[in-house]
């Protein structure tokens, strides 16, 4: 998908990640049928048609040195920002490479669909929007979740919100501020009747067992597959689907 921008336009996608995930401590970098989570995923947005640059928006810190080194040695773009502030780390990270849009994921989807990336982007590009995602209505699986919006409400969020939820997650405050309406735009995933279990699916990585999924899928699919392939590979394997079931 080739959305058609103005001539300013930059879409990039910004992806949190850090070493300390107090669930699964150094996921980012745990070993997926032989190259980290992190690579992973960055193989798959890299291959989103609609992005100009992908980056890392990594706490400055001295435990995510290793995933700093990594991506120094892929060449991958990185920025280092607060720990605790995620929202101000968006911030100044769009700000450095002049994002706009932003597209938003985190860094523990690597099973993330470069074409759901694009529909996502092409919705924010054809419409009148602030902030466009696929996940008010979770029709797909979590962990292939995507927001995009423009640098100006990310600006004004990270102004204004001020609890430390909005602060945590970036996005809630433009999701969620009546006083402040933005423009929200819905991209909905219906899948077929005889699919219509994939919206309970968990194919992010928060546990041990979201992990464990990841492996098998991988490890049944290789290295290059889409979404499609994953939802018939969990079809004819429904046991899978019960793996890291919450």
């Amino acid at each position: 998908m080739h959305p058609q921008w103005n001539d300013s336009a930059n879409p990039v996608a910004i992806v949190q990640a850090r070493m300390g995930s107090t669930r699964l401590p150094g996921k980012v970098l745990a070993d997926v049928c032989g190259k980290p989570l992190i690579e992973r995923q960055m193989v798959r947005m890299l291959e989103a048609r609609s992005l100009a640059a992908v980056v890392v928006a990594i706490p400055r810190t001295p435990d995510n040195r290793p995933l700093l080194d990594l991506c120094r040695s892929h060449n991958w773009n990185y920025y280092l920002g607060p720990e605790n502030d995620v929202l101000r780390r968006y911030a100044l990270a769009a700000h450095r490479f002049k994002a706009d849009p932003v597209i938003r994921m985190t860094m523990d989807c690597p099973l993330i669909d470069p074409l759901v990336i694009d529909a996502v982007v092409s919705c924010y590009a054809e419409g009148s929007y602030d902030y466009v995602s696929n996940n008010f209505r979770h029709g797909l699986p979590h962990g292939l979740d995507v927001e995009c919006f423009s640098r100006k409400v990310l600006r004004e969020s990270d102004k204004r919100a001020l609890l430390p939820f909005e602060r945590e997650h970036v996005t809630e405050f433009i999701r969620t501020r009546q006083d402040h309406p933005y423009r929200l735009g819905s991209l909905t995933f219906r899948p077929p009747a005889t699919y219509a279990w994939v919206s309970d699916v968990r194919l992010t990585v928060d546990f041990p067992l979201d992990l464990a999924l990841v492996r098998k899928i991988y490890g049944a699919l290789g290295d290059s597959f889409d979404t499609n392939a994953v939802f018939d590979l969990l079809a004819d394997h429904p046991e899978w689907r019960e793996i890291n079931k919450v």
